[in-house]
């Protein structure tokens, strides 16, 4: 059996080849373009590569378009994390100089390829979804954290701005508070704003209800007393704030646009059914779970695969006569963010899953965290049966005990 490595680059790849014995058998360097790809295919063509029996290949990263040429058919392709290369280079040198131009990784699958896991082989909608879930999380993350500068930024000099904006949810990021900050940058300016000016602004922003009620209530607290920053370094603040005011627009923008997206395609998926049916899972959620599991059911062996990669499951340490069990720290981040959401607001959406959760806060002692990850320890592993068996969520058949405890 021939086994293949590529060590990735920006503009060039060092491909390796190995056979059982681990003898090299062929290395070569590609460029990172269609010429390269090319190379690259008829290489695995001469050492016996076939549409039924293709060659594994080994690389340390699982995105971008070489990953894309290589995951057509039935070829299998390993993410290698950089740090178990590093490992595997320390099993046979003692040197430190990484000198292997990819045959380290074909290797790798030489000796250990019953320990790694090969890319998923889901579906290109389901990849489509993944893009667009993380990329709208991502975007969410970015204006958050803009929001949060500018809210820094204007406690240094326009407290009114923050007392004005403080009822409304989402506050910064909502299109009336970025129209008010962009007609008066600065305390002062927002001072000599007349009842008129702000209700065209709120207007401007899309707002169509109670305008006259809160232009009032943003003209009275504009005009109360507020301390002041001296009249040049105000006008320097103010002018900061307009150049965070247009990232901060900019990531509004791309955090709405792309939730429409996901809008769009995750209800085309088939799984999008069952997965909705779960309580405390909506569109941009549920579209968040299918893109760290994907649409492959034979990616994960068991619900208990599932909910180690998700870090819901605790981990058991011992040691002589001590054992410990403890929350689980190496697992998916991200799907362990959405879990907690998911959780979260399962509690206010089920009674079967808010009579589990205090269960274990009350018989069990459980914190709020651990109760909350137990919760959706459990609703992972009903997500993966329903999966498997195309059935939808059922409240009587996940919570028999806690649903009779409800009633």
């Amino acid at each position: 059996m021939i086994y293949c490595g590529i060590d990735w680059a920006e503009n060039h790849h060092d491909v390796a080849l190995v056979d059982d014995s681990g003898q090299l058998l062929a290395k070569r360097r590609i460029g990172d373009d269609a010429a390269g790809y090319q190379l690259l295919v008829e290489l695995l063509a001469d050492h016996g590569d076939t549409e039924d029996a293709p060659i594994p290949v080994a690389i340390e990263t699982s995105r971008g378009l070489l990953v894309a040429v290589l995951r057509t058919g039935k070829r299998q392709v390993f993410a290698i994390n950089p740090m178990a290369a590093a490992r595997y280079r320390d099993r046979h040198s003692v040197s430190r100089k990484k000198s292997d131009h990819g045959d380290a990784l074909a290797n790798i699958l030489r000796t250990d390829m019953h320990a790694h896991r090969a890319l998923p082989n889901d579906s290109d909608l389901a990849r489509a979804i993944a893009v667009l879930a993380r990329a709208q999380q991502d975007a969410i993350w970015n204006r958050q954290q803009l929001s949060n500068q500018l809210r820094s930024l204007l406690r240094e000099y326009y407290p009114a701005a923050l007392d004005a904006f403080a009822k409304w949810t989402n506050g910064l990021c909502r299109p009336e508070a970025r129209e008010i900050l962009r007609a008066a940058p600065t305390a002062t300016r927002a001072a000599r704003l007349t009842r008129t000016q702000i209700q065209a602004a709120l207007k401007r922003a899309g707002r169509k209800r109670g305008i006259e009620a809160e232009a009032v209530r943003l003209r009275e607290i504009f005009r109360s007393e507020w301390a002041h920053q001296p009249p040049l370094v105000e006008d320097a603040l103010g002018k900061q704030m307009l150049a965070l005011l247009v990232q901060l627009d900019a990531a509004c923008t791309a955090a709405d646009d792309l939730a429409e997206a996901v809008e769009e395609a995750f209800p085309q998926h088939p799984d999008a059914e069952i997965i909705l049916s779960f309580p405390g899972l909506g569109v941009q959620l549920g579209a968040r779970v299918l893109a760290k599991i994907g649409d492959d059911r034979t990616r994960f062996a068991d619900a208990r695969g599932l909910k180690a990669y998700a870090g819901a499951s605790p981990i058991t340490r011992a040691s002589g006569k001590k054992s410990s069990i403890t929350r689980r720290w190496v697992k998916n981040d991200r799907l362990n963010h959405a879990g907690y959401l998911w959780a979260f607001s399962a509690i206010t959406a089920s009674p079967g899953a808010k009579a589990h959760y205090r269960r274990r806060r009350d018989d069990h002692g459980d914190w709020h965290a651990a109760a909350q990850r137990n919760l959706f320890n459990r609703m992972i592993g009903q997500l993966y049966h329903c999966l498997q068996q195309h059935t939808l969520f059922d409240e009587n058949t996940a919570f028999p005990t806690e649903a009779a405890i409800a009633a």
